[in-house]
């Protein structure tokens, strides 16, 4: 396994990891190309292609936004979602940007910014091209990136690699499969955590990986928490009010402690407020993409809330233990929802997060493995078909329908004895294929799909 618990969760801004981060973090890339080979200062203008799902959504998902700030050097995780849409805006009307965030070139983001709706890059439909030019309109550097889910972006160079090279590391326990897994964790006495962290500790030493994961929680805790302030509606125009803030009132004045469903209402509050800030284009961390984004801190929060004996180290576990689960899906389908639907988002980060609560519940590797398996069996063929092509309708709800899926597959999975019919990897195979024979229209483009029926009611 080379994929890290901090390249799963990765803390930027949304609504889209895929479609805004990695975007950014490409443009970003093409910048640093330019510098280390010297071109930087020669250039005189820069043009942006973006293709496929990338051109079809890409105002929708904050792609144009994204592209323009990564090429002002500008990363997720240092942006400052309150700056972002005030530069843009001022790129826009003055048609000058600092590339690289020092050399500036000549850009309007009307014409050097081309969304190739029905053009697609052959390797990833979410493909982009930048190309620098010298005064004389000689080409100085053309690069294509893929921005392939979750945030994860190859170059051209990297294409039919799992991720970019430099993510490569030996590690003591390499698994790429769930019976990896388990056959680890039977020879070793390890659990999954114990792996993954084991894994993690080839790169890091452990109080920086466990200082960070507590980071990454905090974050979580964050979006949770502005979340549960904010109110208004949602950008996009698409005018869909946020909610968490209301029922946040109302719960704190009207929840039961005796009541167990209010459990539940607050786990899904905790959901609606981590995706209303991402589709406000907030601070959020990808896990494992940001469309995805409330399902796991809604159930680790439940876990630090509800569950006794919650502590730091159970947060630390439950975070390692969903990595393992997520780099499965990474490795063997995909988690990017234009590449097989909402199934490879919601479905897989439902898993992670299941997997993640029966870890701390006390469950077994077995146990673990099966309730993530429970958590992707029950999402296979979830289309991708957002409204307007923004990251509000259906994606805010499904992600608090599934955080209480992962709580019920975690608690049906220690209540057994990890035998069952299907296995996490068959799972993650028929995911992978069922997303293959997924119609475009249903992936990501805004085409089909209730983005199609609600627009025509």
């Amino acid at each position: 396994m080379t994929i890290s618990a901090f390249d799963l969760f990765k803390i930027g801004i949304g609504p889209s990891s895929s479609h805004t981060g990695g975007p950014m973090t490409a443009a970003y890339l093409f910048t640093q190309m330019l510098f280390q080979r010297g071109q930087l200062e020669q250039t005189r203008e820069v043009k942006a292609e973006l293709f496929g799902s990338l051109g079809v959504t890409g105002h929708g998902h904050g792609t144009v936004k994204a592209v323009i700030l990564g090429l002002e050097g500008e990363q997720p995780h240092l942006t400052d979602p309150q700056r972002a849409e005030p530069r843009v805006e001022q790129i826009s009307a003055t048609k000058a940007l600092r590339l690289g965030g020092t050399h500036e070139v000549f850009f309007d983001p009307q014409t050097d910014l081309i969304l190739h709706r029905k053009e697609r890059l052959e390797y990833h439909t979410n493909g982009m091209r930048f190309t620098a030019y010298a005064e004389d309109r000689m080409v100085l550097l053309s690069r294509e990136y893929y921005s392939v889910g979750g945030g994860f972006v190859l170059d051209e160079d990297q294409i039919g690699t799992d991720t970019p090279a430099e993510n490569s590391v030996d590690v003591p326990y390499p698994f790429t499969s769930a019976e990896q897994l388990l056959e680890i964790a039977a020879t070793t006495g390890k659990s999954f955590a114990d792996i993954v962290l084991a894994n993690e500790l080839a790169t890091r030493n452990e109080n920086d990986v466990r200082g960070g994961l507590l980071k990454i929680w905090d974050v979580m805790q964050d979006t949770i928490r502005r979340g549960t302030i904010n109110s208004g509606e949602l950008p996009g125009g698409l005018h869909v009010r946020r909610r968490a803030a209301k029922q946040f009132e109302l719960l704190r004045k009207e929840a039961d402690p005796n009541d167990h469903l209010s459990t539940m209402e607050w786990v899904t509050l905790f959901a609606l407020a981590v995706n209303e800030e991402n589709a406000a284009g907030g601070r959020v961390v990808t896990a494992p993409t940001n469309g995805a984004a409330g399902i796991i801190p809604a159930v680790l929060k439940y876990y630090t809330d509800f569950v006794p004996g919650a502590d730091d180290d159970g947060v630390i576990r439950f975070l390692l233990t969903s990595t393992a689960v997520g780099a499965l899906f990474k490795t063997n389908a995909s988690i990017s929802g234009a590449e097989v639907g909402c199934q490879g988002e919601v479905g897989s980060a439902c898993a992670m997060a299941a997997a993640g609560l029966a870890e701390v519940l006390g469950g077994t590797p077995a146990q673990v493995e099966n309730a993530a398996e429970i958590g992707i069996e029950h999402n296979l063929g979830l289309t991708c078909d957002p409204v307007g092509g923004l990251v509000q309708i259906p994606c805010i709800e499904r992600n608090a329908v599934a955080a209480m899926k992962a709580i019920t597959a975690a608690r049906m999975a220690v209540r057994g004895d990890g035998q069952h019919f299907v296995s996490l990897d068959a799972a993650i195979k028929t995911m992978r294929e069922t997303g293959a024979d997924m119609m475009d229209k249903y992936k990501e483009t805004a085409r089909g799909g209730l983005a199609l029926n609600v627009v025509e009611c």
